[in-house]
């Protein structure tokens, strides 16, 4: 079968290429660049945590706290923790750390120079032509435009894009210095008074921080000068605070910029065997939402979907599973843009819907801030898909209560894997445990060694109904988690998303989990995908 056609080449198609070939589906990667990483430390990407547990290991900066500031008072610190703390990391870091990753992955090419010009869709595939010296076609199974918010897939495929343009604006420096919290980040509401605007500060590795500093959304260039005496003066406000007489440290400006934030959202994000992903798809960014962290979900909600169509290749399934990813990433996208427009006005004006927040009042747009840089509540929290397709049917299947929605991400628990590897949970997502993951809750177990429980209780039962999945499935134990009762069993896509918790051991049922995760068509039509010993067996 032909390969995955990927267009771009930024952080969003190369993660994209790395969860495919953790799926074992081969792509071509068209880089309209010349593969060359430009460092630019002004550039940088906030991350939720279960979106950096999907990466392979980079350097970045973990926050020890959040601190939310007016004037000269705290108003709030938030302690976090690995489960809690965002992964700040430069873009060009993040995009060394995945080309790294593929460097040696047979399944993908890294095409230079290939700048795409014309799309043809049919039956059987797509054809994309790049133009060079002499042009290329190249033929592959499905293509994905992440090529960004002037997307030529897009344009080719006759998508609109319709939104918002310059929501935000903000100047950034990103500088090498020392603040008065080494390891937290803060964000400083009229820091000089006199309604004297915003600042974030946001700490990177090697001593580097970077600073926002809010600006009107139209009016002239910051200059480079103006920039200095943006640093300089906020820098000696903040050690003034401080309160202990103590001078401005020297610093080091290692990059600066002007950073526009967009709310556009495609109407589409499926045209055939076409899709969009990342800025492509979405522009976002205001109140603190991160373009970069939703454009990695995009990928990861993507990359297990195709495998799947990919690998299986039946028509029924394949359509309504490949139809949930616009399903479930538009519509989380569409519900966060609308939630910023809703506290747009209480955030920057002052006015609006104070119901947003139970008692309003001055520090309810802090609040609402804080949830946006953090990725928590109203404005931030990692989506849950709800109403996806590939859901069970309401009633189809009994669950038991745990401390995650169905559709929600999963905790990130410690999990002991059948041959007694002992890891996290999400080290296991993407593609690496296999197409499905199922977790049985059984305390006590962590202080066995795995040949006495994999032939006691549920273990035997549940091993033999897992190996008649129809999808490549691994199966963890862990001690708990939270919410869940002994003997539970949590369904969990390779994305991190639960799919059912049952109570205890239900061969039927949980079989009907994976076929909703096929997207229904192999039970609908009564056929069977596949034997996995007919497929590859996967890398650890």
């Amino acid at each position: 079968m032909d390969p995955v056609i990927i267009v771009g080449a930024g952080p969003v198609g190369l993660a994209l290429a790395l969860g495919l070939a953790r799926h074992l589906v081969p792509s071509v990667v068209l880089d309209s660049g010349d593969g060359a990483v430009v460092p630019r430390a002004a550039r940088t990407c906030v991350l939720r945590p279960e979106t950096a547990a999907l990466l392979p290991p980079m350097e970045g900066a973990r926050w020890h706290g959040w601190r939310t500031q007016r004037r000269h008072q705290l108003l709030q610190r938030v302690e976090l923790d690995d489960e809690t703390s965002p992964f700040h990391v430069t873009q060009h870091e993040l995009a060394r750390g995945l080309r790294a990753a593929l460097a040696d992955e047979k399944l993908v090419r890294l095409i230079p120079h290939s700048h795409l010009d014309e799309l043809e869709q049919d039956p059987g595939g797509v054809s994309a032509h790049t133009r060079g010296t002499k042009g290329t076609w190249w033929r592959g199974s499905y293509l994905v435009g992440c090529d960004g918010a002037r997307s030529t897939v897009r344009k080719l495929l006759k998508i609109r894009f319709a939104g918002r343009t310059a929501v935000e604006r903000h100047a950034v420096a990103t500088l090498r210095t020392r603040l008065p919290w080494p390891d937290d980040a803060l964000l400083h509401r009229d820091p000089g008074g006199r309604g004297a605007g915003e600042v974030t500060a946001r700490p990177l590795p090697h001593g580097a921080w970077r600073l926002d500093w809010l600006l009107p959304p139209r009016g002239e260039q910051v200059t480079p000068e103006q920039l200095r005496e943006r640093v300089h003066a906020t820098l000696k406000g903040w050690y003034q605070a401080g309160g202990d007489g103590s001078a401005p440290p020297s610093y080091e400006i290692l990059d600066t910029g002007v950073h526009l934030t967009h709310q556009r959202l495609a109407r589409h994000w499926r045209r055939g065997r076409a899709f969009l992903a990342g800025d492509a798809a979405h522009l976002v960014g205001a109140l603190g939402l991160q373009s970069a962290d939703e454009g990695l979900q995009d990928a990861a909600n993507l990359a297990w979907k195709l495998s799947l169509a990919w690998h299986h290749g039946h028509e029924t399934a394949a359509g309504t599973l490949l139809d949930s990813y616009e399903a479930e990433r538009r519509t989380a996208l569409g519900t966060r843009l609308r939630a910023v427009d809703q506290a747009m006005p209480l955030v920057r004006r002052g006015g609006g819907v104070r119901s947003l927040l139970p008692g309003g009042g001055a520090r309810a747009p802090l609040v609402l801030l804080t949830d946006g840089h953090l990725g928590r509540g109203l404005l931030g929290a990692p989506p849950a898909y709800v109403r996806s397709p590939l859901a069970p049917a309401r009633g189809e299947v009994v669950t038991a209560p745990v401390g995650t929605a169905p559709g929600a991400a999963v905790h990130d628990v410690a999990v002991i894997a059948l041959d007694g590897a002992r890891c996290r949970l999400r080290e296991r997502l993407g593609g690496i445990g296999g197409e499905l993951l199922v977790l049985l809750i059984a305390p006590g177990t962590g202080v066995w060694d795995s040949r006495h429980w994999l032939s006691a209780g549920l273990m035997p039962t549940l091993a033999a109904a897992v190996e008649t999945l129809p999808l490549r499935t691994e199966l963890l134990v862990a001690e708990g988690y939270p919410g869940a009762a002994a003997h539970t069993v949590l369904v969990i896509r390779p994305d991190g998303r639960l799919v059912a918790s049952l109570p205890g051991l239900r061969p039927k049922e949980l079989r009907l989990c994976a076929e909703s995760v096929l997207g229904r068509g192999v039970r609908q039509q009564g056929q069977d995908p596949p034997s996995r010993s007919a497929r590859q067996t996967p890398r650890s």
